[in-house]
């Protein structure tokens, strides 16, 4: 007869079965996992660093175009501003050696540098708008005229273009020494714009800026640089606007001006100031201008090329 205590060992007996083999089979599983996860491991550790090799190739590669770039351009720029004059404007968020680098090559295209502006930091400043209007309306010389329109970039081109540039039908300057003298010193007291002594009025004009502007409002900010860089484009033979990477973006001056056809029909734009082709573009497009032609250039989806064309 079987007897309680055999059920009681035979179902001990299962459970401790069952156990076994559930310990047995998990432990194989999981080293299956293991191996599995493992291998995935180390597939995407090879991705990445095929990837981090290409992206150390690209470098060098870009960096060596940048240099024989640098070391191209001013034969590639040579002659074509012969006889113009160029004054620079510079926003506060400009690389010195970008501008420096820019400078170097309107020369070597045979353009004569006049002097430069540099803008204060107030300048593009939401919160000093209303300011700005009203230094604009008082340091007015006579006989200018303030355009019609009354956001601050197209103001403040309404006046710091007849200072810095000269009349595009007669070729001869807007307003007096001492007017300009007094006038910019007027913006240098507001933290507006300074001028480089000796400064002259010149033909045209390149505003160069920096990328990207982070701000809560960027987008304030790029919209009076890009007008006011279009009132001097009115206010003289022509004008660039010239930023780095990212100026091209909704939120930059570069991208304001090539999204409105109002503004992208007159100046013109470059989006890569940050290299060599850039700058190179830069001065091909203030050729252009002179030639009362506008075109917007870099890397950027907006840009219809990297550089215009050159000519002999």
């Amino acid at each position: 007869m079987i007897s309680l205590r055999y059920h009681i060992v035979s179902i001990a007996a299962v459970f401790l079965a069952l156990a076994v083999g559930v310990l047995v089979g998990s432990t194989s599983l999981s080293g299956r996992l293991l191996a599995g996860v493992g291998d995935e491991q180390r597939s995407l550790q090879a991705q990445v660093d095929d990837l981090n090799a290409e992206r150390t190739t690209l470098k060098t590669q870009v960096a060596a175009a940048d240099t024989f770039g640098s070391a191209v351009g001013p034969m590639a720029v040579q002659g074509q501003l012969a006889q113009r004059s160029v004054v620079l404007i510079t926003s506060d968020n400009t690389d010195d050696q970008q501008r420096d680098a820019v400078g170097q090559l309107l020369r070597a295209a045979g353009a004569e540098v006049t002097g430069e502006v540099r803008l204060g930091k107030s300048f593009a400043d939401p919160g000093r708008a209303d300011q700005l209007r009203r230094v604009v309306t008082e340091l007015l010389p006579a006989g200018v005229q303030l355009p019609t329109a009354a956001d601050p970039g197209t103001m403040a081109g309404g006046l710091i273009g007849p200072l810095a540039l000269l009349n595009p039908q007669s070729g001869q300057p807007q307003t007096g020494d001492q007017e300009r003298a007094a006038a910019f010193a007027g913006l240098a007291d507001g933290g507006f714009a300074t001028a480089s002594p000796g400064l002259r009025p010149a033909q045209l004009a390149v505003v160069l800026t920096g990328g990207r502007i982070e701000s809560d409002r960027a987008g304030d900010k790029a919209a009076t640089l890009a007008r006011f860089a279009a009132q001097l484009d009115r206010a003289g033979q022509g004008a660039v606007l010239a930023g780095g990477a990212g100026s091209a973006d909704g939120t930059g001056p570069v991208g304001v001006v090539r999204a409105d056809p109002a503004l992208a029909s007159s100046l013109s734009t470059v989006d890569n100031l940050d290299s060599a082709s850039g700058r190179v573009a830069v001065v091909l497009a203030l050729r252009e201008q002179a030639e009362r032609q506008a075109g917007h250039y870099g890397v950027a989806s907006s840009a219809q090329g990297p550089v215009p064309e050159t000519r002999g």
